[in-house]
């Protein structure tokens, strides 16, 4: 059979284009081809003991384009969920993003101005141009903050130490001279109250979907005149100019038998000494209530082949190699597309907006 559409991955980008082919097109025969036993990529959830479990990590969706806010709403029922994290430092407990709340209780202080004048002199300890990530971050927030929640997160998540990490990791650092606890900065935030594995499936509606299918060993069977690639754009090649370098994640996931453990949906440990980096008590998304509770454990981990993708590491040498990729697809009628595809960190608004913009500017997804 050939379709008009072979969307490969079946994750959040090409959810979007399913979603926006068929409402202009119900007759459009699309194929989805995914490696996984299950769809939806890393935002793929699922119930345990009645808990709503983010089986990939934590996904709360926020933004503040209005489109895709508005996308997403024709889908599903969005809660008010607010990301609030807390960082635990060695037993000390704080609030973040960096806060008055962060401020008064790691120096006792309770003014504003004491908390500008502490921040402004540790600062000055950087008299240079900043020449790698320690450097950067005192620069923006000082030491203490530093010390205790930036430094032992950082290594863990990068697997090296701060001084040997590149300066432009840490573009800015959010420091806000208020008691707001929230996280984001966006005007819509929330989690689906059905979940998210449900609202990909509404996405897909009316598609085929071939699950625990590799479509690069068997590309061969598949016919499409429009093929949109959201794996791997090295693998693709075979990794022909070599594996482009990306962070990966191992997940522990353990049910207790207690109602709340820790009171929060994310707590993050920023000592270096703590193997993991935060735990996810999955409840707190939705509320839910269940005698017991569900708890992640994150491990970075370095990438090799066979584990999962996460983060990429955009640095000089990676961004060179993935652009003799690029200048590889060019030359091919297949698209490339998400995370993957294009070697980008996306959050799941920036995803849905990348989708939208190929939908409307690529001719190929022209009604046929």
């Amino acid at each position: 059979m050939n379709y008009d559409y072979i969307l490969v991955g079946a994750g959040l980008f090409n959810a979007t284009l399913a979603r926006l082919i068929k409402k202009q097109n119900k007759e459009a025969k699309i194929l989805v081809v995914e490696r996984r036993d299950h769809i939806a990529g890393n935002i793929y959830d699922q119930k345990l003991e009645g808990i709503t479990v983010h089986k990939y990590g934590a996904h709360i969706f926020h933004t503040n384009d209005m489109e895709v806010w508005k996308f997403v709403n024709e889908v599903t029922d969005f809660n008010r969920f607010t990301n609030s994290p807390i960082a635990n430092y060695k037993g000390e407990i704080y609030n973040l993003p960096f806060n008055m709340n962060t401020f008064v209780r790691m120096w006792g202080i309770s003014t504003i101005q004491e908390a500008k004048e502490i921040i402004a002199n540790q600062r000055k300890e950087i008299k240079h141009a900043p020449r790698n990530l320690e450097e950067q971050a005192i620069s923006l927030v000082g030491r203490d903050i530093y010390e205790k929640l930036i430094k032992g997160y950082t290594e863990k998540q990068w697997g090296r130490d701060c001084k040997d990490l590149p300066a432009f990791i840490i573009k800015r650092i959010p420091v806000r001279y208020t008691y707001d606890n929230n996280y984001f900065n966006d005007i819509k935030q929330g989690i689906p109250l059905e979940g998210y594995t449900k609202m990909i499936e509404k996405m897909y509606e009316g598609c085929e979907i071939l699950i625990s299918t590799d479509y690069i060993k068997e590309k061969d069977r598949f016919k499409g005149d429009v093929v949109v690639f959201t794996g791997a754009i090295d693998e693709y090649y075979d990794y022909k100019f070599g594996a482009l370098e990306w962070r990966s994640l191992e997940f522990e996931e353990e049910i207790i038998g207690v109602e709340d453990y820790q009171g929060n949906a994310v707590v993050n440990y920023t000592d270096r000494e703590t193997p993991y980096t935060r735990i996810i008590e999955h409840k707190h998304f939705l509320s839910e209530i269940a005698p017991c509770t569900v708890i992640t454990k994150e491990y970075p981990r370095e990438w090799k082949k066979g584990l999962k993708k996460y983060y990429p590491v955009n640095d000089d040498t990676n961004q060179a190699l993935y652009s003799k990729y690029e200048e590889l697809a060019k030359k091919e009628s297949i698209i490339f597309g998400g995370r993957l595809g294009m070697y980008k960190y996306y959050d799941m608004d920036k995803v849905i907006r990348e989708a939208m913009d190929l939908y409307n500017e690529d001719p190929r997804f022209k009604k046929k």
